[in-house]
């Protein structure tokens, strides 16, 4: 069995409150013994885990060059992201639904940024298509800072038919797009509530257009023509939030 790598302070942490059970090992650079790391290690030792000392060198390698912080979790793989498992997570949903749907989102860093929003605005679950988007890596799961563990990402093979399966829960599904005559803002969100990203750039592909309920655009009053998906993706889903607080 192949193990993945979760690196960074606050995902390492996360991991360690929420999943203890999928950590097998815990590496920590040599020579860091400040307060933040202190931390992580007395949470690891009270969970019998085997803690390594590594030099730099090896975790700059191991952590893809990325900003490991100090500290890598070794832990078993994700083993809820198949598609199987969404009719599930959806049955247990507590509350009026909030999804969120990624389609062409192939940066890492922008699928761990929309991540950690979608855990932020209280999603209850991430939905992409299997081909043309970004994996739950490590780089994608340092960016959540976190989230990764909370909000289940789950990859399917038909996006069109998955949708189709949660309008036919109840759940209306809204795409955001740039040529929409409606923005965000005049739509009714309080419901159960599926929104769409699409790409940047390219947008979302036609038959997932062709599949949403509603379209909606989000205004722009400058020079520039869109936003970064993952921004883009915490404007939409904390106007959910907005509307069904107020």
């Amino acid at each position: 069995m192949k193990l993945e790598a979760v690196y960074g302070l606050h995902a390492v942490t996360t991991l360690l409150q929420r999943s203890p059970e999928k950590v097998v090992e815990l590496w920590v650079v040599k020579g860091r013994h400040d307060q933040r790391m202190q931390k992580v290690l007395e949470l690891a030792q009270s969970l019998g885990l085997d803690i390594r000392e590594a030099d730099k060198g090896l975790m700059n390698q191991k952590a893809d060059e990325g900003n490991h912080q100090g500290v890598i979790a070794w832990r078993q793989p994700v083993q809820n992201r198949s598609e199987k498992h969404l009719p599930d997570i959806l049955d247990g949903i507590e509350g009026t639904p909030l999804v969120l749907i990624l389609d062409g989102v192939t940066d890492p860093h922008n699928l761990g940024a929309c991540l950690r929003t979608a855990d932020a605005a209280g999603a209850h679950v991430v939905i992409a298509p299997k081909d043309k988007s970004a994996p739950l890596n490590a780089t994608a799961a340092k960016v959540a800072c976190g989230a990764a563990e909370a909000v289940p990402y789950i990859q399917v093979t038909n996006l069109a038919r998955t949708m189709k399966e949660l309008q036919e829960r109840g759940i209306w599904i809204i795409g955001t797009a740039g040529e929409a005559e409606q923005s965000l803002y005049q739509h009714d969100l309080k419901g159960p509530i599926a929104i769409v990203m699409g790409a940047e750039g390219q947008g979302m592909r036609r038959l997932t257009r062709e599949h949403c309920d509603f379209l909606t655009n989000l205004p722009m009053a400058g020079e520039v023509s869109s936003l970064n998906v993952s921004v883009a993706t915490g404007v939409c889903l904390f106007e959910v939030v907005r509307q069904r607080m107020g």
